[in-house]
């Protein structure tokens, strides 16, 4: 009789259990849900009531010689503290090795040259909620007979810029002259972050990585886009990803050469945990068990010892802008210790930070320069505090799934690893996912081949099987 009872009330147990579970597993079933787009307004002061112009307006980058004698007069004048003996990069950028930098920028690099080279693209600027945003429009050289260019849509982060994708442009606009297949050709369009370069500041607060996105997604539907492939790493993975959230339906495939997963359940923990001894249980590839573990110094250590930079934007921006924004040496050292680490850790255990062996001082300097003759520094530093104010994992973005058609490109050199088994529960597409054989966070400077070849062949799967039709 007893026996029986308990197996009753084990049994019933067991009802309960897994009765809660089909329950939780139905109400926690994602909604397709979109992301509304956010119809802003971030000029000066009060918002007029005439219609926005939406007029676009040829842009050239041009330097006056006043410009230049105050940089050069700054520079002379810099202030420099020997650094400690051995210590490299790890106190940050060794002042040895940026008194080289220095003087090469005094005596050697050229800034009208480089303006030449950034002017060799044409770009533009329009009106889009208050403030004036710049892009880079490159259409192919030559289209094989029958075949129309694809639209992409090419977002920068920081402290970067859109001469970022400078190396990566002609091989997406003309494939075939650079060795790569031509079988889809793209017209590639690479704004400005507001607030970055020349795309004008926000006047206003709260203009987060959504904002961003709906003024991109603006400036797509007036360049006459309606269908259109999008792609990203750092901010621009952030600002990609709302815009496939925002826009669905316009978006053909997300492509994005970082993929961070801000919503953080009990199996990633677990996966954390467990995921070195049971990688199979958790979906993981030898590859990520050896980017992750062990997890205290691949992941904690290495975000602790690495974000204070972050945490600074995120709560004081303009305290350390200021000093940013009146020192040129100040921004480079800022910007080119950033260059150093996020290509390869372990460049902080050489004298020069190993900033040259995948990069040259005048594309370095040149993107510096975007932040200096445009007086960006603050305003670029400000996005953070915008999007990471709120806390992590707060916002209605982080909570809603991306469903269009996703390609992943992932770096052994970032700083830190998604695992496709993470990613998968944000984006749900996924329709390509590599491990890269070498390259760090500014992918598309330091690697464009290897970047254009993954784009290339994410889109031949989306249009192979229309992928986007079937989201």
């Amino acid at each position: 009789e007893f026996c029986s009872s308990l197996a009753d009330i084990m049994l019933l147990e067991v009802f309960l259990v897994l009765g809660t579970v089909i329950v939780y597993f139905f109400l926690s079933k994602k909604k397709e849900e979109t992301l509304p787009f956010k119809e802003g307004w971030w000029g000066k002061g009060q918002k007029p009531d005439t219609e926005e112009d939406t007029t676009i307006w040829p842009f050239k980058v041009e330097t006056t010689e006043e410009e230049l004698s105050d940089l050069f007069r700054r520079l002379d004048q810099a202030r420099f503290t020997e650094p400690l003996e051995n210590s490299c990069f790890h106190y940050g950028i060794n002042s040895v090795y940026l008194r080289k930098v220095v003087s090469y920028w005094k005596n050697q690099f050229n800034w009208k040259k480089q303006v030449e080279v950034l002017n060799k693209y044409p770009q533009f600027k329009t009106k889009i909620q208050g403030i004036d945003i710049h892009f880079v429009h490159v259409k192919p050289p030559h289209l094989p007979e029958g075949q129309s260019a694809k639209p992409l849509l090419m977002v920068h982060g920081w402290p970067g810029s859109f001469y970022e994708f400078y190396k990566i442009i002609p091989l997406l606009t003309d494939p075939a002259s650079h060795g790569l297949s031509n079988e889809h050709i793209f017209e590639v369009i690479c704004p400005s972050i507001p607030g970055y370069g020349f795309s004008e500041a926000p006047h206003k607060k709260d203009f987060n990585s959504v904002s961003a996105a709906s003024i991109f997604y603006e400036l797509m539907l007036r360049l006459g886009f309606n269908e259109f492939y999008a792609q990203g790493g750092d901010w621009g993975w952030l600002i990609c990803t709302n815009l496939a959230q925002i826009a669905p339906n316009h978006m053909k495939g997300l492509h994005l050469n970082l993929a961070s997963v801000t919503n953080m359940g009990f199996i990633h923990l677990l996966s954390i945990l467990l995921g070195r001894y049971l990688p199979g249980l958790f979906g993981f590839q030898d590859e990520d068990v050896r980017r992750m573990f062990p997890f205290l110094e691949k992941g904690l250590y290495r975000i602790l010892l690495e974000s204070g930079y972050a945490h600074i934007q995120a709560t004081k921006p303009d305290t350390v802008g200021c000093g940013l924004n009146d020192s040129p040496v100040g921004l480079a050292a800022y910007i080119l210790e950033k260059f150093s680490t996020w290509t390869d850790l372990e460049f902080r255990n050489l004298e020069d930070g190993g900033l040259e062996r995948k990069f040259n001082l005048d594309d370095l300097l040149t993107n510096i320069m975007i932040y200096w003759v445009s007086g960006c520094i603050v305003s670029s530093m400000r996005f953070y505090k915008e999007n990471l104010q709120k806390g992590i994992g707060t916002q209605k973005h982080e909570k809603l799934t991306v469903q269009v058609p996703t390609g992943i490109a992932s770096f052994p050199n970032e700083i830190m690893h998604t695992p496709q088994s993470w990613a998968q529960k944000k984006y749900t597409n996924i329709v390509s996912f590599h491990f890269m054989p070498r390259g760090g966070h500014f992918a598309a400077l330091e690697e464009p081949k290897l970047l254009a070849e993954d784009i290339l062949q994410f889109v031949g799967k989306v249009e192979k099987e229309q992928l986007w039709r079937k989201k």
